[in-house]
């Protein structure tokens, strides 16, 4: 496993596990803002603020993450990493004829 097998690897993990749990979790964060900013704002110019301010670094998490997203891309592209789903495998054939993956 040379240089590009640890890079494919960890911009698989990257790109298929962590960017769409940071998408997640800003996402999740946002949302977390609106309802706060709905619930207690009404009541309170402070939790209004809050809630604002939670939806404002929910954004920048957004943003951040899609960020993070598309340079590993570009980075994939530009070393012609290919996709984790797109490797070609091997095929076996086994005594009958078929195909094993």
């Amino acid at each position: 496993m040379g240089i590009k097998g640890i890079i494919e690897a960890a911009s698989g993990l990257i790109t298929t596990t962590l960017i769409p749990l940071a998408f997640a979790l800003c996402l999740l964060y946002f949302f977390w803002g609106v309802a706060k900013y709905i619930r207690e704002g009404a009541g309170s110019e402070e939790a209004a603020k809050e809630g604002k301010r939670i939806m404002v670094w929910g954004i920048v998490g957004l943003f951040v993450a899609f960020s993070i997203w598309g340079i590993i891309k570009f980075i994939r592209n530009e070393l012609s990493i290919p996709d984790i789903q797109n490797i070609n495998r091997p095929l076996i054939e086994n005594v009958n004829s078929t195909i094993i993956y």
